[in-house]
C-alpha cells in the first residue's frame, strides 16, 4: 500500500519546494492535485519539458515518488464544446503522465447532479474518445464520485465504472464524499465492501455529515439554494465512523493508495498532515 499526500494546502510554494515540503512532512508519494503552474482546475495543462525536468528533478533529489497525477476537466459537460475542451486537454495530460513515469491518473465524473443523464451521455463520449488514448500509452485512471457530480452514490459510481468493463479503470473512495455515497446513511463497510475489487484508490480527510440535524448540519442561504456543501477535515474533527472505515480496509486486505487530503488547515497544515499520516500508518500499516 501507498500513503500520498495531496499537497494542496501547499500550492503556492514552486514544484521543488513544494516536493522539498512533502519529504520533510515524511511522506513518500505525491498525488498531484491541480494547481496553477502544472494542471489547472478545468483549464489546459501549464506544463512544457523543462517544468517536466524541474518536477523529476525534485522528485528524484528527495527520493518521493509520484504516485498519481488529478486533473481535472468538463468531460461530462452538458455543453458539448466544454467537453471537446476536455477530451483536448485530457490528451495532453495523458502525455504529461507518460512523461513524469506516471502509470495512474486519478479524477471526477464531474458533470451536475441535476442533469445526470445527459452528463452520463457526455462522459460515456468522452470515455468513448479516450480509452485508446489510455490503452495506448498504458496508463491507468481511477474515479470518485464528488458531491454535484452527475454521479454522487457509491453503488451507482461503482456500477458505472463496472459498465466500462476496463481492468485499469477503478474507482476512489473519497471518505469525505461518505454522506453523499448514501444520502446520509454512512454505512462505510456496506459500500466499500461493495466496490470489492475495483476499490483501488482512497482519499483520507473527515466531514460533517450535511444531513444530520434535520439538514442543518450546514446552514446555506438563501434556503433551496443549489449547492452541496462538506468538509476536508482532520480525523476526529467530522463524523465519518474511522472504526469501521479503517476495520473494513484491514478485513478485505487493502493494498492501494491512500491519499491525506485536508484542505480546511492552511494555517496549521504541518501539524494536520503529520498526524494525519502517522494516524493512517497505525490503521493500515499493522
Amino acid at each position: 500500500m501507498r500513503i500520498a499526500l495531496d499537497p494542496y494546502m501547499y500550492r503556492n510554494l514552486s514544484l521543488g519546494k513544494m516536493v522539498d515540503k512533502v519529504a520533510e512532512l515524511g511522506y513518500e508519494h505525491i498525488e498531484l492535485s491541480p494547481r496553477e503552474d502544472f494542471l489547472p482546475f478545468y483549464k489546459a495543462p501549464r506544463v512544457d519539458k523543462a517544468r517536466i525536468k524541474e518536477f523529476r528533478k525534485a522528485l528524484s533529489d528527495t527520493g518521493v515518488k509520484l504516485s498519481s497525477l488529478l486533473p481535472m476537466y468538463h468531460w461530462a459537460a452538458a455543453d458539448e464544446g466544454l467537453r471537446v475542451a476536455a477530451v483536448r486537454n485530457w490528451k495532453r495530460a495523458i502525455q504529461i503522465a507518460v512523461a513524469m513515469d506516471c502509470e495512474l491518473v486519478n479524477t471526477e465524473f464531474t458533470g451536475q447532479s441535476d442533469n445526470p443523464l445527459v452528463c452520463e451521455n457526455q462522459f460515456m463520449r468522452s470515455m468513448d474518445e479516450l480509452i485508446p488514448e489510455f490503452e495506448r500509452e498504458g496508463i491507468k485512471l481511477d474515479i470518485q464520485a464528488h458531491p454535484y457530480d452527475f454521479c454522487e452514490r457509491n453503488n451507482e459510481s461503482v456500477d458505472i465504472i463496472r459498465g466500462l468493463d476496463r481492468d485499469w479503470v477503478n474507482y476512489l473512495y473519497a471518505a469525505p464524499h461518505t454522506f453523499f455515497y448514501d444520502d446520509g446513511v454512512g454505512d462505510i463497510a456496506s459500500m466499500l465492501k461493495y466496490a470489492g475489487s475495483k476499490l483501488s484508490h482512497l482519499i483520507i480527510a473527515d466531514t460533517y455529515n450535511h444531513k444530520a440535524s434535520s439538514g442543518l448540519r450546514y446552514i446555506v442561504n438563501p434556503p433551496g439554494v443549489t449547492a452541496t456543501v462538506h468538509q476536508h477535515l482532520d480525523i476526529g474533527q467530522g463524523e465519518v465512523d474511522w472504526a469501521a472505515f479503517f476495520g473494513t480496509l484491514r478485513e478485505i486486505k487493502f493494498d492501494g493508495i491512500a491519499t491525506v487530503s485536508v484542505f480546511a488547515w492552511e494555517d496549521r497544515p504541518d501539524e494536520s498532515n503529520r498526524m494525519m499520516l502517522e494516524r493512517v500508518k497505525s490503521e493500515l500499516c499493522r
